[in-house]
């Protein structure tokens, strides 16, 4: 069984007020008394994807003094930078192209997936990427269930603002679901409302956004409700390959 913290959208931008709402989230989640395998971090981390951000981000996310108590794994937003995200996020060299990478369990996989579009709001999967999402399934051979975790949701989720700027080319995508039945599920953030629903026959979670939450149209004109608590998830992978998401605010 693999159980994952999930966070998204933190949109630090140097203000106290970004600051203390990933805060309160990071604090929890370091003071979970119980098993974490790994917190997942599905972009936006920065709001203008400079360096001094990402200095705060690592810092925050403990990621400089491996501080954290469990693996933090991180992918890009429309809000992030590649080359200073690397750079001061990562410790990589600031090169431009995407960022993929993987994270191995005993019993599963997380492909964290560059849906970033640099310039754009919207998403996509690029050619590259969906190469080395072939490439590393192929070497973890179907032993495994595996996620895949990236920022857009490939799916709308009925409000305006989300649905225009989500993840481009889903046929692509779930063409890539029919051969890959070793995926269990897509895990993404962007919305900033936690949502589930499936995606070409296979779980779909949207993780709640740190900086504020999205109103629904049925609960009002304005889009942004800056004053409700951060959120949060958690992800179960059982044995028998099921995902299972439990939602959480940060006191």
């Amino acid at each position: 069984m693999l159980v994952l913290a999930h966070i998204s959208d933190l949109h630090l931008d140097g203000t106290d007020r970004a600051t203390r709402r990933a805060e309160r989230v990071r604090d929890l989640l370091w003071g979970l008394p119980g098993r974490v395998d790994a917190l997942l971090v599905t972009g936006d981390i920065a709001d203008h994807g400079t360096e001094a951000e990402y200095e705060e981000a690592a810092l925050l996310l403990g990621l400089r003094d491996g501080d954290a108590p469990f693996p933090v794994l991180t992918c890009p937003g429309n809000h992030d930078s590649r080359a200073p995200y690397r750079k001061a996020l990562l410790g990589e060299p600031p090169t431009d192209g995407p960022v993929n990478s993987v994270r191995l369990f005993a019993d599963a996989a997380v492909l964290m997936c560059d849906s970033s579009v640099p310039g754009r709001d919207e998403g996509e999967l690029d050619a590259q990427t969906y190469a080395w999402i072939e490439e590393t399934l192929d070497d973890l051979d179907g032993d495994r269930p595996a996620l895949l975790a990236f920022h857009h949701p490939p799916v709308a989720l009925h409000h305006p603002l989300p649905d225009a700027y989500r993840l481009g080319r889903p046929t692509a995508l779930a063409r890539l679901l029919e051969r890959r039945t070793e995926i269990a599920g897509i895990v993404t953030g962007h919305a900033h409302t936690p949502a589930a629903t499936t995606f070409a026959g296979r779980p779909l979670v949207v993780g709640p956004g740190v900086t504020w939450t999205l109103r629904l149209p049925w609960e009002g004109d304005q889009a942004a409700d800056r004053e409700a608590p951060p959120g949060l998830a958690f992800h179960v992978l059982d044995d028998e390959g099921r995902l299972t998401s439990h939602f959480r605010v940060a006191p």
